[in-house]
């Protein structure tokens, strides 16, 4: 579904991404991980159009996506989380899906403009589907209350809610969990589990562990901008590169 190739990205003269290869698998969860500046986040800003790569080929369904802006690559089905929550703070918990929602509206600027039947028709539909987003992200009490109010962890799931509003067909995550405690992040591996139910490919960038092992397919672990090792959890968790760069001698000898 997504083919990475020898992706390379450099600011000034620090080479963040060097030579990254890895391929996301349709219906599966890849998960990125590594130690802090590793290149994770810096791969998927790539990906998800926000830098240029310096080098290398990003393609989608077979399609080159090098160069293209984030709204023309979220268009295509490849939406993005952000590492930092990103809301309409002031804004209710509905009006900020209905804004993802509103990036797939039908209606042209001057139907709206004129007030068209048509358009209250489709802010009619827009709202139930808005609701029903909320519903299952298990929000739909927060509907009336301002996203900056709500529960850190439930502001997370708002943000997915949006990002899913957008239809996507490859859903990118940036740090899910971070922030949340142990019961915040087993319900949110859960809902994956119902995302992913849903049809959907996903690619996590993530430090939880019990999280990533939880929930992904296979695993590309990153060390200093270069993949250092991908494979299943079972084939991660006891990598010797792994475990030096990353995971550290106490979980491997943990989780032995």
């Amino acid at each position: 579904m997504l083919e990475v190739r020898n992706l390379s990205v450099r600011f000034g003269g620090l080479l963040a991404l060097d030579g990254a290869t890895f391929e996301v698998r349709e219906g599966e969860v890849l998960s990125l991980i590594g130690p802090n500046g590793a290149g994770k986040t810096t791969a998927f800003n790539a990906v998800s159009g926000y830098l240029a790569p310096s080098g290398g080929q990003i393609l989608y369904r077979g399609q080159s996506v090098n160069g293209l802006k984030p709204s023309s690559i979220a268009a295509l089905g490849l939406v993005r989380t952000f590492q930092k929550t990103s809301l309409f703070g002031n804004r209710s918990a509905l009006e900020n899906v209905l804004i993802g929602l509103h990036l797939k509206a039908r209606q042209t600027p001057l139907a709206i403009l004129l007030g068209l039947p048509s358009v209250a028709r489709e802010e009619k539909r827009l709202v139930g589907e808005a609701l029903d987003i909320l519903k299952f992200v298990d929000l739909p009490h927060r509907k009336d209350e301002a996203a900056n109010s709500l529960p850190y962890g439930e502001q997370r799931l708002l943000e997915v809610a949006i990002a899913l509003a957008a239809k996507p067909k490859l859903l990118m995550l940036d740090e899910p969990v971070s922030g949340m405690n142990p019961s915040e992040t087993a319900s949110f591996m859960a809902k994956l589990g119902e995302i992913r139910a849903l049809g959907l490919t996903l690619l996590l960038v993530e430090h939880d562990m019990k999280m990533v092992m939880g929930v992904s397919d296979r695993i590309v672990c990153l060390s200093q901008g270069r993949i250092i090792a991908s494979g299943s959890p079972a084939d991660i968790r006891r990598n010797p590169e792994v475990i030096k760069a990353y995971l550290g001698e106490k979980y491997a000898r943990a989780h032995a």
